[in-house]
């Protein structure tokens, strides 16, 4: 049966490919060349409405930039050549969707965490600029290791900061992520990460089996995008519930009418939200 690409179907898969897979983003409205740094699925998170199957081995942890290269410079070639779209998967994508949003640092883990970090995502901007094309490079991050030096080489490569912030305490956050992590170190990247470069926010809420959070919880969420706004610059706040089956089954989507109370609490506080999802 043939795969069809639509924000549903996020699966890390596309031929042979071990790291560059095509995805249909809701939040970044259109195709999303993604490059999955992590496809021995280690995370420093464990996340329940992650949607990555951990019981399921995954590859070597080692990254073959060469092999990158070759994956990446093969569907940017379909780009500039504009026979992307007459070819499986991405045939299958919907003609309002057709077009290349971004390259997304992006998949089955935290994706600043292998040794190659600084190097994949020098390499991302210069395939891309070889290419000839504008699209930004994005990085899709838990906020966890902002502060190494190691990570640090490698943010001037890339051109948007997707920063994750789900929760506004230490006990939420250490549910909704499955960590123990600490919270304080999270918000400190954020805190001088956004004092020196504007940064987007993006939000997951849902229920834990019974469990949503409260009003309270949503208002210490605002509180911390608050501070960060007066740091730096927080270009948008991403709202948003989960879309597609967790791989733990008691997680739920939240009514959209919940996602928008708690977008107006940020917005409220002078933020840009935006919402998606909702049931």
């Amino acid at each position: 049966m043939e795969r069809t690409l639509n924000y549903r179907d996020h699966r890390r898969e596309l031929g042979d490919n071990r790291y560059v897979y095509p995805v249909v983003s809701r939040r970044a409205a259109g195709l999303s060349i993604g490059v999955n740094l992590n496809p021995d699925k280690v995370c420093n998170f464990d996340c329940p409405y992650c949607q990555v199957d951990r019981r399921v081995p995954g590859d070597e942890a080692r990254i073959d930039l060469d092999r990158l290269k070759s994956e990446l410079d093969d569907v940017l070639d379909r780009v500039t050549q504009g026979d992307l779209w007459s070819k499986a998967p991405f045939s299958t994508v919907a003609p309002e969707l057709r077009r290349v949003a971004d390259i997304a640092l992006a998949g089955d883990g935290e994706p600043t965490s292998p040794p190659e970090f600084p190097a994949a995502a020098e390499l991302l901007r210069r395939c891309r600029d070889g290419a000839g094309l504008t699209v930004p490079i994005r990085l899709l991050t838990n906020s966890t290791l902002l502060h190494r030096a190691r990570v640090k080489l490698g943010l001037p490569f890339v051109d948007e900061l997707w920063c994750k912030l789900d929760a506004g305490t230490e006990s939420w956050f250490s549910k909704v992520d499955g960590t123990s992590f600490p919270f304080e170190r999270v918000l400190a990247n954020l805190r001088e990460t956004v004092a020196r470069r504007p940064i987007v926010v993006q939000s997951m809420f849902c229920a834990l089996g019974d469990e949503a959070p409260d009003d309270a919880e949503i208002a210490a969420w605002a509180g911390r995008l608050a501070e960060l706004a007066t740091i730096g610059t927080v270009q948008e706040v991403q709202v948003y519930t989960v879309a597609r089956p967790p791989a733990d089954s008691s997680v739920r989507a939240l009514p959209r009418a919940r996602l928008d109370a708690i977008a107006a609490v940020a917005s409220a506080r002078g933020l840009k939200v935006e919402v998606w999802g909702g049931v």
